[in-house]
């Protein structure tokens, strides 16, 4: 799947607020993850920046929901730390739009 990246949308609250998030109820669980790879909320770009190159590189279709289509996106990314390990990325392009718009990243497996 062809992406232009000029359609990438990641809001920067969904990363300092939510994914990098030591409190965020659902996020927290996640940010023990990514803060372990060296991202921090200081500096949101970089995880933005490695999650849009993954969807570059990886992007397939996924299930199509009252939403729209989401994309998910697959592989290694290696942190400011140095560290390397797999996530599975989901976007979404809501219906009547062409943005991929970042949902959510997780651990793989």
């Amino acid at each position: 799947m062809k992406i232009d990246p000029a359609n990438v949308v990641i809001p920067g609250d969904k990363l300092t607020g939510y994914l990098l998030s030591k409190t965020h109820p659902i996020g927290r669980y996640k940010s023990t993850f990514f803060l372990g790879l060296g991202y921090s909320p200081e500096s949101p770009a970089v995880l933005a920046a490695d999650l849009t190159t993954l969807l570059l590189s990886s992007a397939e279709l996924g299930d199509v929901t009252e939403f729209g289509q989401k994309v998910l996106s697959r592989g290694p990314i290696t942190g400011p730390n140095g560290q390397t390990d797999r996530v599975v990325a989901v976007w979404i392009i809501l219906s009547a739009e062409s943005s991929l718009r970042f949902v959510t990243a997780y651990p793989e497996g």
